[in-house]
C-alpha cells in the first residue's frame, strides 16, 4: 500500500488547521502591517518546493507556502470581521479600526 497521498491530505488539513489561529493571533497582535512578511515566506516556501526531490516534503512545502498566501488575504478579512465585532479587538489598537 502507498500511504503518500495520505499522509500529504493530513498534513494538509492540519496545516490549514493551524493558520487559522495564525491569522487571528496575527490581526490582533499586529494588525494587517506585516502582510508583506506572509507574501515572503509563502514564496520562499513555494520556491523551496520546486528543488526538493522528495515527494512529501515538496507538497508539504508547497501546501505551507500556499496557506501563507491564502493568509494574506485573511489578514485583511479578518480586520473586517473584527470590525463587525465578530472577534474581539485588541484595546491597544482601537484607533486602527476607525474609519
Amino acid at each position: 500500500m502507498y500511504f503518500t497521498g495520505v499522509i500529504i491530505a493530513i498534513l494538509a488539513f492540519l496545516t490549514i488547521g493551524l493558520f487559522h489561529p495564525i491569522v487571528i493571533k496575527t490581526e490582533y497582535y499586529t494588525g494587517v502591517r506585516y502582510w508583506w512578511a506572509f507574501v515572503v515566506a509563502g514564496i520562499a516556501c513555494i520556491i523551496a518546493a520546486l528543488f526538493i526531490k522528495d515527494t512529501i516534503i515538496s507538497s508539504v512545502l508547497g501546501i505551507i507556502g500556499a496557506s501563507f498566501l491564502w493568509s494574506v488575504q485573511e489578514l485583511f478579512e479578518q480586520r473586517k470581521r473584527v470590525k463587525k465585532g465578530w472577534f474581539p479587538m485588541n484595546p491597544k489598537r482601537k484607533d486602527e479600526y476607525k474609519e
